[in-house]
């Protein structure tokens, strides 16, 4: 049972993209606050039809960062993704370059300003950098995922440099944040479980620390967090 519900689901949820993805895709062209809007209206629709079909509800704790920062996220789910754009302001993702020919998303991501970065190539940091640079034309918040990569919960990958060549290009303050999505929300099962799914914004680590204090401090915040989210071994 829990197997149909999920695929309703899935099938239902990219529908409602399809469909708000097309009816949004000129007034996102002529107004970024369009794109905005319908992005976030759009991830509305996901949490009320994964709360309705699936019994997933979404949790946001913490303080959710209002100006210009950077957030830097575990990542275990495509639910996460969902979460951040449906709760900040103005996110801006830094993401993997091949999602911009994604049908919808891409286009969407492009048009509020997400830098894609293609993180097979000579100088691919420097560019992510610059391209991030050109993006705050805004006060808005840069969304990255400081391992580069979802991470399955419960699971260590070793925290890239990303996260700390923004701290210390631009001097902005960095939200961590944790999550469990990836126990309801799979990187590789169709399977969509009923519970309660978080992201956690943590302290703000203010501007001005050099590359290894921040390095440690971000790790250290984000993995003992996301853990503390997961069910209780015993």
């Amino acid at each position: 049972m829990l197997l149909i519900r999920s695929l309703i689901f899935s099938f239902a949820m990219y529908v409602v993209m399809a469909v708000m993805g097309l009816i949004g895709a000129i007034p996102a062209v002529l107004s970024r606050d369009a794109a905005y809007w319908f992005m976030s209206r759009y991830c509305y629709v996901v949490f009320w039809l994964a709360r309705n079909l699936i019994g997933l509800r979404v949790e946001i704790r913490g303080a959710v960062p209002q100006g210009a920062c950077i957030v830097a996220s575990k990542h275990q789910s495509f639910l996460d993704i969902i979460m951040m754009m449906g709760t900040l302001p103005r996110p801006k993702f830094v993401m993997k370059s091949s999602v911009k020919w994604t049908p919808i998303v891409g286009f969407y991501a492009m048009q509020i300003g997400c830098a894609p970065v293609n993180r097979g190539e000579k100088g691919a940091m420097g560019k992510m950098v610059e391209d991030v640079g050109q993006k705050l034309d805004e006060p808005g918040q840069v969304v990255i995922y400081p391992q580069g990569t979802r991470v399955a919960p419960g699971q260590v990958a070793r925290y890239k440099r990303g996260a700390a060549a923004l701290y210390e290009a631009y001097g902005l303050p960095c939200v961590p944040a944790a999550t469990n999505a990836g126990l309801f929300w799979g990187r590789n099962s169709v399977l969509r479980r009923p519970g309660v799914a978080v992201v956690e914004f943590l302290p703000e680590i203010p501007p001005g620390l050099d590359h290894a204090e921040f390095m440690a401090r971000l790790e250290a915040e984000i993995e003992p967090a996301s853990d503390a989210l997961l069910p209780d071994p015993a």
